[in-house]
């Protein structure tokens, strides 16, 4: 995502565009609908995990969100004079599943937001819905439907969906704020769109390439601790270079 510092950018008087919305920035409607929208698919993710999870992954659950908050603090630069950081959301569910993956996230925004002020406490519900909510549950779904169709127990269904569905869900998330931007009156719907999806398509290939390393490294090491792991006959299938330690 986009660092959310100074919003300025060449777009005359309009604010750069980064999915941390600040406060201020959407208008009544479209905040109380992401909170209300939020929370709902919290207080679901609470019930599923608790119904069907089992207790194994709740310290990976904070092993996951410990290590997504760390490296959201590493930024990488992208041209124009910003940086962009990982979002974290379709890594939390290839490693957790949508449902504990999201509560990750939530939780990851949560801390943000209050102790350092990344992105408006108003707005929290809209960068929740955005980065948690959408980058987990859109990018989980995508990458399993990448995966079955390319193999399931193959490195190579695994990497494409991996790096395919993180740079994706990046994508959607700017374009479905940008819609929020717009909605909220903050600017037009063509500077709004334009901008977002010309940052975060290169951000996304940041969180494609973060994604796919880390993926890698447990498929290689711990292929037990993904959601869907694979087979152990699909281990064989992975190129030489990988295996090796």
């Amino acid at each position: 995502m986009v660092q959310a510092v100074p919003f300025f950018i060449g777009f005359s008087h309009y604010p750069q565009l980064a999915l941390h919305v600040p406060d201020g920035f959407l208008n009544l409607p479209v905040t109380l609908i992401t909170w209300v929208v939020s929370i709902a698919l919290i207080a679901l993710s609470l019930n599923k995990v608790q119904a069907e999870y089992k207790e194994r992954t709740v310290p990976l659950m904070g092993v996951c969100a410990a290590f997504i908050f760390a490296a959201q603090m590493i930024n990488f630069p992208i041209p124009g004079g910003t940086s962009g950081h990982l979002m974290g959301g379709t890594l939390a569910g290839i490693l957790l599943g949508p449902w504990a993956g999201s509560l990750v996230m939530s939780v990851v925004f949560i801390v943000q937001a209050m102790l350092f002020q990344d992105g408006g406490l108003t707005a929290l519900g809209a960068n929740i819905f955005n980065m948690g909510l959408i980058g987990t549950f859109a990018g989980y779904y995508l990458y399993k439907v990448i995966r079955s169709s390319i193999g399931m127990n193959r490195w190579r269904g695994m990497s494409v969906a991996s790096a395919g569905a993180a740079w994706i869900s990046v994508v959607v998330a700017a374009i479905v704020c940008a819609f929020q931007l717009a909605l909220s009156g903050t600017m037009p719907l063509g500077v709004s769109f334009t901008a977002m999806t010309g940052w975060h398509v290169l951000i996304g290939i940041g969180e494609a390439l973060i994604t796919l390393v880390v993926v890698s490294y447990i498929w290689r090491s711990r292929p037990d601790l993904l959601f869907d792991p694979p087979r152990r006959r699909a281990m064989d299938t992975m190129p030489r270079a990988i295996s090796s330690r």
